[in-house]
């Protein structure tokens, strides 16, 4: 079936109401661990159809945020989301509050138990209009965002497309590109701060209501975090910024030099080199025909996979007006479909995002093989490392996109790889001061950012860049208005990438077997456990971010 065709029917709250009374009853009349679990499959079998529509609504939302009826849709889940959360969170109390629990613990995976006692701490009745609320406002800016527009050269395209620029060759394309992106965005300055100013204070109001100091502990439980807390993240920052800033910045320096530059501008950041930059050297149906090439000749599995993907047509690559202006891997459980959603702008990140995505369509794949909904992936976390270790595990067959150019590729995708880890913890450290500083003002916020720009890209100058050059950066990084504390997990999970990279480099097809297993557990296990048994470092371990800083240098050098 294609993607197209899967029916969509609106998930009621009623529907669930009564899936989760039906569980009450069943699970009140159990007499054996066995009974409360066969009431459990029964509950979940309800909560993969809302996940399932749930989804689907909002995928066809983001292909097109001016459809009127799936607009209305996505505002529905909006409202009843806290009602089932509640629903949820409650179904939480009764399995861990079980008289079978001893029994239910030797029959289920651990990790669900510690699961249930996190989502308790996310949820009370009085925060239902509030999260209400909030998940109004998240709609809001993303239909705001995907119908922003921004001159360039004579011609109005959304950001998606106008980004691809940042990466020519040509100093003053990029320069125009930048300049086009500020005024853009200068245009929209009160809209953008207004919107965030609601999200931060409506998060700051839900925190306090369950009893929280500010809305940082609670988001950290949202996103489910069993393995790492806010203390583990701020040494993980720390050792960003003794460990890989230096590192970092003796790259810009040197990349400065080879370009003839007297400093590394914003607009200079996604260049990595001199000379031609790296391109795909075909259009979209190219780069799929060379991808399904690839996979085939990487692993039997995972070419089929990729098969069945493009014969769902389970893709949406073409960046357009309307169109949601990021790219992400969402999953419709009842038919075990993945669907990829992208915005191809003709630069060499078509291939990035098309071997990102398809990591986390393949771990999908494997959680809905195992029928393993309630664990599913795993933490955001473990789900980056299976797409961003794709990324790597790719360069074996990067010259069937690239030609002759792919040693280029590979230099440019490893550098910007390392170099994305201080911008990745500049948007995490933001995040704790803006929630821990909830009455900030929009000029204290830029502020604040213009700090930690310095504080870990000392290298990069944002001068002369209208709006940017404020501390505005952030405001079109939809992670810290849509999904608060989630933007570490890509740097823990480069780490992990670049592990992988470095196996490969030594072993690919143990590295690619270790991968495969890795992303089979999905969120059986425990981050770190899954680390180890792949033999890789923790990015959480003392020196682990030097050395492989080190490595990763090596690698670079000899391309």
């Amino acid at each position: 079936m294609k993607v197209s065709q899967i029916p969509y029917k609106r998930y009621t709250l009623e529907e669930a109401q009564a899936a989760f009374e039906a569980f009450c009853k069943a699970n009140a009349a159990a007499t054996c661990a066995a009974d409360v679990i066969a009431a459990k499959d029964v509950l979940m079998e309800s909560m993969i159809d809302y996940a399932t529509q749930a989804s689907l609504a909002n995928c066809r939302f983001t292909l097109n945020t001016t459809d009127e009826f799936y607009g209305a849709e996505v505002e529905y889940y909006d409202e009843i989301g806290p009602h089932i959360s509640g629903m949820q969170a409650e179904y939480g109390k009764l399995l861990l509050t079980s008289p079978y629990r001893a029994d239910l613990e030797k029959q289920l995976n651990p990790r669900i138990f510690k699961q249930l006692e996190i989502g308790m701490k996310c949820f009370d009745p009085c925060i239902v209009e509030d999260m209400q609320l909030e998940n109004s406002i998240v709609t809001e800016y993303s239909k705001f965002m995907s119908k922003m527009q921004f001159e360039f050269r004579g011609k109005t395209m959304p950001l998606s497309a106008l980004r691809g620029n940042l990466e020519d060759g040509d100093r003053e394309t990029r320069r125009e590109c930048a300049e086009a992106i500020g005024r853009g965005l200068q245009a929209n300055a009160a809209q953008l701060d207004d919107i965030y100013d609601r999200l931060v204070k409506v998060r700051h109001t839900i925190a306090t209501k369950l009893g929280y100091a500010n809305f940082v502990e609670l988001g950290y439980y949202r996103m489910g975090r069993l393995d790492y807390d806010a203390e583990m993240v701020r040494k993980f920052r720390d050792n960003v910024k003794e460990s890989l800033v230096p590192r970092v910045a003796a790259i810009k320096a040197g990349l400065a030099e080879e370009l003839g530059l007297d400093q590394i501008m914003f607009y200079d950041d996604a260049i990595y080199m001199a000379g031609e930059q790296p391109k795909p050297m075909m259009d979209k149906d190219g780069i799929f025909a060379a991808a399904q090439e690839m996979y085939d000749a990487m692993n039997p599995v995972i070419g089929d996979f990729m098969r069945t993907m493009q014969e769902a047509e389970a893709f949406d690559v073409e960046a357009r007006d309307g169109k949601f202006g990021g790219g992400y891997c969402t999953c419709f459980p009842r038919y075990k479909q993945p669907f990829i959603l992208a915005n191809f702008n003709g630069s060499c990140g078509d291939v990035d995002v098309m071997t990102h995505e398809f990591g986390h369509a393949l771990a999908a794949k494997f959680a809905c093989d195992q029928n393993n909904f309630e664990l599913d992936v795993g933490g955001m976390e473990t789900a980056e490392c299976h797409s961003m270790s794709m990324e790597f595990l790719c360069w074996k067959y990067m010259d069937k996109f690239f030609g002759d150019m792919a040693p280029r590729y590979k230099k440019r995708h490893l550098l910007e790889a390392l170099s994305f880890i201080p911008y990745g913890v500049i948007v995490d450290e933001f995040q704790h001061l803006m929630y821990e500083n909830p009455d900030m003002t929009p000029e204290q916020r830029k502020q604040t950012y213009l700090t930690l720009e310095a504080k870990y890209r000392p290298y990069m100058n944002l001068a002369g860049i209208p709006y940017i050059e404020e501390g505005t950066r952030w405001q079109y990084q939809m992670h810290i208005y849509e999904s608060p504390f989630y933007y570490i997990d890509y740097c823990l999970a480069q780490t992990v990438a670049i592990g992988f990279l470095v196996a490969s480099c030594e072993d690919y097809d143990a590295a690619l077997e270790r991968y495969i297993g890795f992303a089979k557990c999905g969120g059986t296990k425990a981050f770190e456990q899954l680390i180890e048994d792949a033999g890789l470092a923790s990015p959480f371990k003392d020196g682990a971010l030097e050395i492989l800083a080190d490595k990763a240098a090596e690698i670079a050098k000899a391309l």
